[in-house]
């Protein structure tokens, strides 16, 4: 469905980011790669735990950021810099599945996740660049 075009905007100002249902489910990926990536190999501490955490917690916050910008289209310049948190996101999933450290149907789950919340930052973009009320 399209439930992620539902922002309501006053001035240039959006509601606040935890009401954005694509923060939201950003979020709760986030989280769940935490947990996820709790039992990688120590070895790779500060090698793909690190990144993967780091993109998914990329998306969330450049979207908190985006809230807080005055206008729709600084709003979607940050959701765009999302966009591409979620892209690597999905590329470093990836090599950790390709190398044996995450199994291929949880790898299956997670990246239909991140393909859900690309699709939703899509509208969100798509709303902000042409809602113009």
């Amino acid at each position: 469905g399209r439930h992620f075009v539902r922002y309501t905007f006053t001035g240039g100002a959006v509601q606040p980011f935890r009401k954005l249902l694509v923060w939201q489910k950003a979020h709760q990926v986030t989280l769940r790669l935490y947990k996820e990536t709790a039992d990688f190999p120590s070895d790779e501490r500060y090698g793909l735990t690190s990144q993967i955490r780091r993109s998914a917690a990329s998306i969330c916050a450049n979207l908190a950021e985006g809230c807080g910008r005055q206008t729709r289209r600084d709003f979607a310049r940050f959701a765009y810099i999302a966009v591409g948190s979620a892209s690597e996101l999905e590329y470093h999933l990836l090599l950790a599945t390709d190398l044996g450290i995450i199994e291929r149907d949880r790898y299956s789950l997670l990246e239909k996740s991140v393909v859900e919340v690309k699709r939703m930052l899509a509208g969100l973009i798509r709303k902000l660049m042409t809602d113009d009320r």
